[in-house]
């Protein structure tokens, strides 16, 4: 039962990227790692280290700079030096990259809730439940040695 479960949920996961992954590409010429860094960005207005960025991601700094420097190529991201540490960049999103940036998410915000259209708010309430009490022993479970 337990692999059975652990299938559903990766199934169900990996359905939902790759109609986002589609959604993305086909409606705004981006990919989904781009569109992460650019949710990133928004939340962080005054501008985020590379290092950090790689850290929220969980991605290497090489992967983080592939990708700012193509959003910087697109005009969507800019680079400044960090005003307390001249030797560290910061990466924020230019005034052109947040339009850009919140066009996406209001999409993405619909797809997921087309996706969840068939739970009402009870079913969705109880598996956020579940979700959460799968999540709490998947934890525990991988924290210990």
């Amino acid at each position: 039962m337990e692999v059975r479960l652990w299938l559903r949920l990766l199934t169900c996961a990996n359905l939902i990227e790759a109609g986002i992954r589609r959604r993305l590409r086909a409606q705004f010429g981006i990919t989904l790692p781009r569109f992460d860094l650019m949710a990133q960005l928004d939340r962080m207005a005054e501008g985020i280290s590379l290092g950090e960025l790689s850290r929220r991601m969980m991605v290497t700094n090489g992967n983080v700079t592939t990708i700012v420097d193509a959003l910087v190529a697109q005009g969507l991201v800019a680079r400044t030096p960090a005003p307390a540490d001249r030797r560290t960049v910061l990466v924020r999103l230019t005034p052109e990259g947040r339009r850009h940036f919140r066009a996406m998410a209001m999409a993405y915000e619909g797809w997921i809730v087309d996706i969840f259209a068939d739970l009402n708010p009870f079913e969705i309430d109880r598996l956020m439940a579940l979700l959460g009490k799968a999540k709490e022993s998947a934890a525990q479970a991988l924290d210990d040695p």
